[in-house]
């Protein structure tokens, strides 16, 4: 059987479009799916600090494309993607949150809601207010979950999937591994993907991080 390992942050747009087509790869080949839960914060500050320029003198004439290119996908997907007021927002407690999700059977759920409330909903998803909405839509109990995103376990465990992303050569979100090996970057590269977990590609390991 495949194995697709699946590196996510709930703040990024491409990941959302990527998140809701990958369950459709995953039913067609019958992968085995590790969910891995990161701060992409934490990635940029350490591989990809060029992104925090980009955003402060950002080009206009890609700003524009990129705004276009957004819709076309999120059209093309199905979903709904706004522009949040609070962008970039602090993930911290919502990522923290979805390592609880996961320990309580809910992880798949939990991160569509967070999906919806922050690009659909433009809802500012550092507030607790709003992860007591997604623990309620969801099914799960709030305080229980507000008060667990302290325990350090919790945090050490978001901590150390993203340190993990990074050791194995990624610098972003979604970053996807296919068979343990196989980097792949990116909603766009979702085909590949599925190419990769049908052994329609040659295995090759990643070019940084082995």
């Amino acid at each position: 059987m495949a194995t697709l390992e699946f590196y996510f942050d709930c703040s990024s747009p491409w990941t959302y479009l990527c998140f809701a087509r990958v369950h459709d790869v995953i039913a067609r080949t019958g992968a085995e799916v590790i969910w891995k839960p990161i701060l992409v914060g934490g990635i940029f500050n350490v591989v990809n600090k060029e992104v925090y320029e980009l955003r402060a003198k950002p080009n206009p004439i890609k700003g524009r494309y990129y705004v276009k290119d957004l819709q076309d996908w999120a059209h093309y997907t199905g979903v709904k993607i706004g522009q949040p007021p609070v962008f970039p927002v602090r993930a911290v407690d919502p990522m923290r949150g979805a390592i609880v999700a996961q320990d309580e059977g809910k992880l798949i759920p939990y991160a569509w809601a967070v999906f919806e409330a922050y690009w659909g909903d433009l809802k500012d998803i550092s507030q607790h207010s709003v992860i007591t909405e997604i623990c309620e839509k969801v099914g799960l109990d709030a305080k229980m979950l507000l008060s667990r995103i302290n325990d350090q376990d919790v945090k050490d465990r978001l901590k150390r999937n993203t340190e993990e992303v990074i050791e194995r050569g990624g610098f972003g979100s979604p970053t996807m591994f296919v068979n343990g090996t196989e980097m792949f970057f990116g909603n766009d590269r979702l085909p590949l993907v599925e190419a990769a977990l049908a052994g329609a590609l040659p295995a090759r390991k990643a070019a940084a991080g082995g």
